[in-house]
């Protein structure tokens, strides 16, 4: 890896390996279909193909860069994985990338990564896996900065190749798509197909929407967002974590979209914060406007978030 490189480019880098590595493990798990499900808490699922990606992608990361805090979504073991698992290798283009001053010589200290090793358990235990995505994010101090959105199971006809990987760096640039704008005239909602509740419809229904477009995941909805079929994510409810949100944020915002919560507050993702994204989850596509969602949203929503 090019040592030249700074730290913020060298972790996006080798983040887009790991990813796709942790992509062709989760392929792997389902067509052995040994998933191994376990029940964590209501609607919380976790797969053999959940530890084995985040294993991957944290001991990857974790030997090339010692020094950083990278927290994920499942409990860490002490298990002996595969050498073939360890990524060692990057992404050259990400490499090259200039940065900004301000994100040129950062502290290690400062850096948390959030990986979500298969956002979309639930429905890749009912086979829907083009809503799956792995997902790592990186914050210095508090903000999401870079992000990583890896989908497994994206058929490129083309190039005849199974998955793709999204990235984006606020400020700087991003890859793996083409931003759409959605639709002028229409408003179309993406929120949870799963973990739907009175005070999630409330909020939709506040919007009056021309469609609601219920799909897992939140990588898979940000997702929507950058490819024009949504203008907004909204989701009333205290389910989402940190490991779910950081990365399509970081992507999101690169484009020039907005993610907060429903008090329009960015949420933190140093170390020490908690884990639950308690006021809920409100992303919009690049060009809309953010605040008429927030004004839109009933009081009682919101209060009900606190």
């Amino acid at each position: 890896m090019a040592q030249s490189a700074s730290l913020l480019t060298r972790i996006v880098a080798t983040s887009i390996s790991a990813t796709i590595r942790a992509g062709k493990i989760i392929r792997d798990v389902m067509s052995d279909g040994g998933l191994k499900i376990v029940e964590k808490g209501k609607n919380d699922l976790q797969t053999e193909a959940d530890r084995c990606a985040q294993k991957c992608i944290i001991t990857s990361l974790s030997r090339l860069f010692p020094n950083i805090t990278i927290i994920g979504e499942e409990e860490s073991n002490s298990c002996e994985i595969p050498s073939d698992w360890i990524v060692t290798e990057a992404d050259q283009d990400i490499l090259k990338l200039k940065l900004p001053a301000h994100l040129e010589n950062i502290d290690p200290k400062d850096v948390c990564i959030w990986v979500d090793p298969l956002d979309g358990t639930s429905e890749y235990t009912q086979g829907l896996v083009e809503h799956v995505t792995v997902l790592v994010g990186v914050a210095i101090g508090e903000r999401a900065v870079g992000g990583v959105i890896h989908q497994p199971y994206y058929k490129d006809n083309e190039k005849g190749i199974l998955g793709r990987t999204l990235w984006g760096i606020n400020g700087v640039g991003y890859g793996g798509f083409v931003p759409v704008s959605p639709p002028d005239g229409k408003r179309f909602i993406t929120t949870t197909r799963s973990h739907s509740d009175k005070n999630v419809k409330a909020a939709i229904d506040a919007l009056s929407p021309d469609e609601v477009i219920r799909v897992g995941g939140a990588g898979h909805k940000v997702i929507l967002l950058l490819e024009g079929k949504a203008h907004a994510y909204v989701f009333a409810s205290q389910g989402c974590k940190k490991w779910d949100t950081c990365a399509p944020e970081a992507v999101l915002h690169a484009i020039g979209g907005t993610l907060t919560d429903f008090y329009g507050e960015k949420y933190a993702y140093h170390a020490e914060t908690i884990h639950p994204n308690l006021r809920g989850v409100l992303a919009t596509a690049p060009g809309q406007a953010h605040q008429w969602y927030l004004n839109h949203i009933p009081e009682e929503v919101k209060q009900n978030l606190q």
